[in-house]
């Protein structure tokens, strides 16, 4: 059995999940990433996709927009823009973002945003077709 750590789980508005855990996986920018008890201290964006949280023979799962973790030794961090357990996901909420990226990317002024407003909807959607069945 797996070195338990404390994980906590907070966004704007609450505190989602704090307790022992024995991994989690996070959505990192540069990829997903498992998080172990003692692991290297490590700082990362957070990119649109779902946390994997395993703890005594159980997984949760939460959807996040955005954020931040902080990976020490003893524990893990996740700051969350928005967070919500995968079975409370709206899909109305999804959609609404969706459509708020796609006019960011029409409305973009300059490559630059565009190129920002295009990889922040290719998230929204690849985390659309994973967690809703089609």
């Amino acid at each position: 059995m797996a070195e338990a750590f404390k994980f906590d789980l907070v966004s704007p508005e609450r505190l989602l999940f704090s307790q022992d855990v024995d991994q989690v996986v996070i959505p990192g920018t540069e990829g997903e990433m498992t998080v172990l008890a003692n692991h290297a201290p490590t700082m990362t964006n957070i990119r649109p996709g779902v946390i994997v949280i395993s703890h005594g023979g159980r997984e949760d799962r939460y959807v996040v927009f955005g954020g931040f973790a902080d990976v020490l030794p003893e524990g893990c961090t996740l700051l969350a823009e928005s967070a919500v357990h995968v079975n409370e996901l709206n899909r109305e909420d999804l959609a609404r973002r969706i459509q708020e990226a796609r006019e960011d990317v029409q409305d973009a002024e300059d490559h630059e945003t565009r190129t920002r407003a295009e990889e922040f909807l290719d998230q929204l959607t690849t985390l659309e077709g994973a967690i809703l069945p089609a």
